[in-house]
C-alpha cells in the first residue's frame, strides 16, 4: 500500500503531462487565428482606403504625381493578398471556388502594383498615357481582376461567410469597372467603381475584426 501511495502522485503527474500539450496546442492555434484575423482585417481596411485617397489625389491634380504614385504603390502592396487572407480566415466556410477567385484577383493586383512603378519610371502623366503604353496586357489583367473578384463574391454569397452588403458592394464595384471599360466614358470615372469595390473590401475587413456579429449584416 505504501508503494502504491508513493507512486500515485507520479501517475497523476504523467496524466497531467499528457493533458497539457493538447491544451497548449489549442491555445497556440487560437492565438495564430486571432493574429491572422487581425492582420488581414486591418490590411483590408487600410489598403483600400489609401487606394481611394490616391484616386482622389489623381482626380484633384488632373493626373499622376510622384507622391500620388508612391502612395498608390504602398496601397497596392497588400492588395494581391487581401482576398487570399480573407479566404484563409474563413476557409472552413468558403468553397474552393473562392480560393480560385482570390488567386486570380491577386495575380491581377500583382501586375497593377508593377504598373505603378512603370508609371514612375516612364513619367506617365496620367492613366490614359499609361494605358496607351501597356494596352492589351493591362486589359487582360483587368479582366482577371473582374472574373476573380466576381468568382470570390459568388462563393461568399452562397456560403454567407461574409456580410452580404459588403460582398454585394464589392461585386457591384467590379461590374461598374467592367461596364465603364466597355463604353466611351472618361477613364477617371473608373474611380467610381473602384470606390464601391473598395468599400466592399473595407466591409469584409471590418467583419473580420469585429467577429460573427457583423457577418450577418
Amino acid at each position: 500500500m505504501l508503494r502504491l501511495a508513493a507512486h500515485a502522485p507520479h501517475r497523476r503527474s504523467r496524466l497531467s503531462s499528457n493533458v497539457r500539450p493538447p491544451l497548449t496546442h489549442f491555445a497556440l492555434s487560437a492565438s495564430k487565428s486571432h493574429y491572422l484575423r487581425l492582420v488581414v482585417g486591418v490590411a483590408a481596411i487600410a489598403a483600400p482606403l489609401l487606394h481611394c485617397i490616391t484616386d482622389a489625389m489623381e482626380w484633384f491634380q488632373g493626373g499622376f504625381s510622384p507622391l500620388q504614385l508612391w502612395l498608390n504603390y504602398l496601397a497596392f502592396l497588400p492588395m494581391p493578398w487581401l482576398l487570399l487572407g480573407i479566404y484563409a480566415v474563413r476557409a472552413e466556410e468558403l468553397a474552393p471556388s473562392a480560393l480560385v477567385g482570390a488567386l486570380l484577383y491577386g495575380v491581377a493586383f500583382t501586375y497593377f502594383a508593377h504598373t505603378t512603378l512603370f508609371a514612375l519610371q516612364s513619367q506617365a502623366p496620367n492613366y490614359e498615357a499609361l494605358w496607351q503604353q501597356l494596352g492589351f496586357t493591362y486589359t487582360v489583367h483587368g479582366a482577371a481582376m473582374v472574373v476573380g473578384g466576381l468568382l470570390f463574391a459568388w462563393a461568399a454569397l452562397r456560403s454567407r461567410a461574409l456580410p452580404r452588403l459588403a460582398v454585394w458592394l464589392f461585386a457591384a464595384g467590379l461590374l461598374v469597372n467592367l461596364g465603364l471599360a466597355m463604353v466611351p466614358a472618361p477613364d477617371i470615372l473608373q474611380t467610381v467603381g473602384t470606390a464601391i469595390r473598395n468599400a466592399g473590401i473595407v466591409g469584409m475587413g471590418y467583419a473580420l475584426l469585429f467577429g460573427s456579429a457583423s457577418r450577418e449584416a
